[in-house]
């Protein structure tokens, strides 16, 4: 099971690193990153503590169920909800200036950052990748490594977290001034309901227990292995379904709509602009 203290101060200590920087910021650019993308950050840290070390996770080893709905909540809850928050410049100007060697040392650390993330975000590696840390651990062998090893189990949840953060890289921009997502990425989100639909029909339609740790396990609530694993493929299906086709959708009626508009309104984080506020 995961140790809950250390990963709960972690996440503290994100928090206020990221509000920290938001707030110098904010002082120096209004609007460069809104109150409400601070929000979906801070909502995206809440989902990560609710998916790893909250009292509702530590049902994970009895239900399987449980365990699919830590995966969703990092992959399709979590990891947006972070990359809607812009937590770069937050991050970095967050920092203390002894480490980011003042303002143009908090610069050079932005423009690479940026640079490393956009050559992440080619859509075909991040698909595959997602992909394949979804699927490869719900191998059995791999599903039983991360039940028996709490070590293991970290690596797991940080895989899905990761998992998300690649996905929905291509799909929201990177900045005030990142690329707006076009026609491709309505394909993008389709193509990546596939994976796991066939993992879920797998799940739901399966005549054995798939993962035989859950039948060793003591169980508290009336509900059988089997019947636990049904509902986890179920769940999964539903919730991609819906996750995936939402902001198709709304991407599809903002490309019909005519020019996109420019999302914040003073426009993009320029250089200038970062630098009169470091």
């Amino acid at each position: 099971m995961l140790a809950t203290f250390p990963v709960t101060l972690i996440l503290v200590l994100t928090a206020l690193l990221y509000l920290r920087g938001w707030n110098h910021l904010r002082r120096a650019v209004p609007n460069v990153v809104p109150v409400w993308r601070a929000v979906a950050f801070l909502g995206g840290l809440l989902a990560i503590w609710i998916a790893a070390v909250s009292p509702f996770a530590m049902l994970d080893e009895e239900l399987l169920t449980v365990h699919m709905v830590q995966h969703l909540l990092l992959m399709t809850a979590a990891a947006p909800l972070i990359l809607v928050g812009f937590p770069i410049l937050p991050l970095l100007h967050g920092l203390p200036k002894l480490v980011t060697l003042g303002a143009g040392g908090t610069l050079r650390r932005v423009r690479l950052l940026q640079r490393v993330e956009c050559g992440l975000a080619n859509p075909v590696f991040c698909w595959l990748a997602s992909a394949a840390i979804l699927i490869g651990w719900h191998v059995p062998w791999a599903f039983a490594l991360g039940f028996s090893s709490e070590w293991w189990h970290r690596v797991e949840h940080a895989s899905f977290l990761v998992a998300g953060l690649l996905f929905w890289r291509p799909v929201i921009p990177s900045g005030p001034s990142g690329p707006h997502p076009r026609w491709s990425m309505v394909l993008y989100l389709f193509l990546a309901t596939l994976p796991c639909d066939a993992l879920s029909a797998f799940l739901a339609f399966c005549d054995r227990v798939v993962y035989p740790s859950y039948l060793v396990e003591p169980r508290h609530f009336d509900i059988s292995a089997l019947h636990d694993q049904e509902c986890a493929g179920a769940l999964m299906w539903i919730w991609v379904t819906f996750t995936y086709l939402i902001p198709a959708v709304a991407i599809t009626i903002r490309l019909l709509s005519g020019p996109e508009l420019n999302e914040e309104a003073l426009g993009p984080a320029t250089p200038a602009k970062l630098r009169a506020g470091a």
